[in-house]
């Protein structure tokens, strides 16, 4: 038997904080089971959840998103006004331009082209 990925959960403080940026950043509705449970469905992607845990975050992420777009710039711009914060600058190798951001509780993400 084989697996699939049916959801990705990130560990948070506010759950239905957290939704509500990634819902505006990928799309979807934001959905709060509870306190301590919320969730979107963006399209074209699986289901990405956040589970309230009592610790923050201390050290650097071991899985991360990156996301693609054709304006990597200017989809940081969008991510930044919606409570993200960029990590160093725009960088850009053979593979084509990428950007480090962390979401409003410090979770890292990316978002590449090519």
């Amino acid at each position: 038997m084989r697996a699939y990925v049916s959801e990705i959960v990130f560990d948070c403080g506010d759950p239905a904080r957290l939704v509500r940026f990634w819902a505006e950043l990928l799309g979807g509705t934001p959905v709060d089971r509870g306190p301590d449970w919320s969730y979107v469905e963006p399209p074209g992607f699986v289901r990405i959840a956040f589970q309230q845990v009592p610790e923050g975050k201390v050290a650097k992420n071991r899985l991360h998103l990156d996301l693609h777009a054709d304006d990597v710039s200017a989809a940081a711009d969008e991510a930044t006004s919606l409570g993200a914060t960029r990590s160093g600058g725009l960088r850009t190798d053979e593979g084509g331009d990428f950007q480090v951001l962390h979401d409003p509780e410090g979770n890292e993400f990316c978002f590449v082209s090519g």
